[in-house]
C-alpha cells in the first residue's frame, strides 16, 4: 500500500458567519493523481490555499510530504510545486529566461542543464528564446508547469491547470501529468473539465458547500448513481417482445430493436442476466454495459448547492501573514 503524500483530517475554515471548509477529511497515495471537484464557491482553491501554506486553518491537521503545514511550512513548500489557473510567467522574458530565474530562485545545481533537459521535456527548445509574452496559451501553460518542475518537487498542485486550452494543448498536458506520475510524483488536482478527472485521477473527491458528499474512484463514483443498464440488441421483434417480458422493468427501443436492463453492472449481476437469456433461447446480437458518467455524478451530489462562498473574499490578509511566516 503507498503511503499518504497528503493526510487531511477535520480541516475547517471560515470567514466569520461563512463557513468554507467544514471539517473534511482525505488522503492522497504517493504518486498518484487526487482530483477535487466541486461547482464554484465549493472550497476548492481554499482547500489548495491551505494545503501549500498560503492559508491558515481555524481548525484540524493538514500533513503534506510528511510535515505539517501549520509548524513545518518551510520544509512543506521546499517539498511542493504550484501551477494556478493563470500561468505565472514573466512576459518580459524568454522561456529559457524564466526556467533559469526559477532555477537561480531554487539555489538549483547545474541550473543549464536542468533549464535545458526541461525545454526538452516540454517541447519548447524552438521557442526557448523568445519572449514568453509571444507564446501561445498552450506554450505558457506548458512553460509554467516546467517552471514548477524546477527543483523537482515531491508533490504537484495543478489548480484548473488546462482551462482555456484547446483540446489538443489539454491532452499534451494530460500526457506529461501521466509521466510525472509514472516517475513518482504525486498530483493534487482540481479541475472543471469532468473528462479531465476521469482520464487522470486514481481517486476523486467532490466537494459540496465545504463538505466532501462523495470520494472514491471514478468507476466507484459511478456505481453509486443510478441509472446502470444493460442494453440488449436483438435480430427482430419477437425476441424483442420476449426479453421484454422477462425483464420486468425494462425500456425497450421497438425501432432499434433494443431493451434496457436496469443492472448494477456487477458480474455476478451480469451472468444472472445472461442465464436468463438462455433460459428462454434468447441471443442478443450486441450486449453493452452503460453506467452514468461523471457529469451524472456531479450533478446528482450537487443539485441542492446553495449560493456560492466568494472564497477571495477575506482571503489577501490571511495570505499576507502565511507568506510572511
Amino acid at each position: 500500500m503507498k503511503s499518504s503524500a497528503i493526510a487531511v483530517s477535520g480541516l475547517r475554515k471560515a470567514y466569520g458567519d461563512k463557513v468554507v471548509l467544514d471539517g473534511i477529511d482525505f488522503d492522497v497515495a504517493a504518486g498518484s493523481v487526487f482530483s477535487l471537484l466541486g461547482p464554484n464557491g465549493a472550497g476548492k482553491t481554499t482547500t489548495v490555499n491551505v494545503l501549500t501554506t498560503l492559508l491558515t486553518a481555524d481548525a484540524g491537521t493538514v500533513r503534506v510530504a510528511g510535515h505539517d503545514v501549520a509548524t513545518a511550512t518551510k520544509q512543506v513548500r521546499a517539498a511542493i510545486g504550484v501551477t494556478g489557473q493563470f500561468a505565472a510567467v514573466d512576459d518580459l522574458l524568454s522561456g529559457r529566461e524564466n526556467l533559469r530565474l526559477m532555477a537561480d530562485l531554487k539555489r538549483v545545481r547545474s541550473a543549464d542543464r536542468v533549464v535545458a533537459g526541461l525545454l526538452e521535456r516540454f517541447d519548447l527548445v524552438e521557442s526557448a528564446d523568445k519572449m514568453a509574452s509571444a507564446y501561445s496559451g498552450g506554450m505558457r501553460r506548458k512553460l509554467d508547469l516546467a517552471m514548477t518542475l524546477v527543483g523537482k518537487p515531491q508533490i504537484i498542485f495543478l489548480d484548473e491547470p488546462t482551462t482555456g486550452l484547446d483540446p489538443r494543448s489539454r491532452r499534451t498536458l494530460w500526457g506529461i501529468v501521466r509521466e510525472l506520475v509514472a516517475e513518482g510524483t504525486t498530483i493534487f488536482l482540481t479541475t472543471q473539465y469532468l473528462e479531465e478527472a476521469d482520464q487522470l485521477a486514481d481517486r476523486i473527491a467532490v466537494l459540496n458547500q465545504g463538505r466532501l458528499v462523495a470520494q472514491g474512484t471514478a468507476d466507484e463514483l459511478k456505481r453509486q448513481i443510478p441509472g446502470t443498464h444493460v442494453r440488449l440488441r436483438f435480430a427482430d421483434a419477437f425476441q424483442l417482445d420476449t426479453a421484454a417480458r422477462v425483464f420486468a422493468g425494462s425500456t425497450r427501443d421497438d425501432e432499434e430493436l433494443t431493451l434496457r436492463v436496469p443492472s448494477d453492472g456487477e458480474s455476478r449481476s451480469l451472468r444472472a442476466l445472461l442465464d436468463r437469456l438462455d433460459e428462454h433461447t434468447l441471443n442478443a446480437q450486441e450486449f453493452s454495459v452503460h453506467t452514468p458518467d461523471l457529469d451524472d455524478v456531479f450533478l446528482a451530489l450537487t443539485e441542492h448547492t446553495s449560493e456560492p462562498v466568494n472564497e477571495d473574499e477575506n482571503e489577501n490578509e490571511d495570505k499576507k501573514e502565511a507568506i510572511a511566516r
